[in-house]
C-alpha cells in the first residue's frame, strides 16, 4: 500500500500527452518522488526566478538547488562546435522519471531567454569551460 504523501504533487498529464511515467514513479516504493513536488504553480515560480537570474553564479545556484530539492540534474554546456548565439549552448536534463515533457521544454526556454538578456552570463559560461582562454 503506498504511503500517503505529505505535500501536494503535480497533477497527471492527459493520457498520451506526456512520457513522464508519473504513475509508475508513484507505484515504486523506492522511487524518488521529489520531482512531483514541482506543481504547475511551483513551476511558474521557478520559471520566473530563472528569467530574473543576472549572474553565472546565480545560474549555477539554481541548477544546484533544483538537483538538491527536486532531483533534477541539469547540464548547461557550450556546444563542441563554435558558439555564435545562445542556441549554441546545450541545455539538457539527465534522464529522470516524473519530469513532465512540458517542464523539459519550459526550463531550457526560460534559461535561453535569461541568457539572451544577459550576455555576461554566456561569457562566464564559456570562460568556465575554457573557451575564452581565461579572459
Amino acid at each position: 500500500m503506498p504511503q500517503p504523501l505529505l505535500f501536494p504533487i503535480r497533477k497527471e498529464c492527459p493520457p498520451g500527452a506526456c512520457v513522464c511515467d508519473r504513475d509508475r514513479l508513484l507505484a515504486d516504493p523506492h522511487g524518488d518522488i521529489r520531482i512531483l513536488q514541482l506543481t504547475r504553480d511551483e513551476e511558474k515560480k521557478l520559471l520566473a526566478r530563472i528569467e530574473t537570474i543576472s549572474s553565472y553564479a546565480q545560474l549555477q545556484d539554481i541548477a544546484n538547488r533544483m538537483q538538491a530539492q527536486l532531483g533534477i540534474v541539469l547540464r548547461i554546456t557550450p556546444s563542441s562546435r563554435e558558439v555564435r548565439s545562445v542556441r549554441g549552448i546545450g541545455i539538457q536534463f539527465a534522464e529522470h522519471p516524473g519530469l513532465c515533457r512540458k517542464t523539459r521544454q519550459a526550463i531550457p526556454a526560460a534559461i535561453r531567454r535569461c541568457l539572451d538578456r544577459n550576455p555576461d552570463i554566456v561569457y562566464a559560461l564559456l570562460d568556465a569551460h575554457g573557451l575564452l582562454g581565461g579572459g
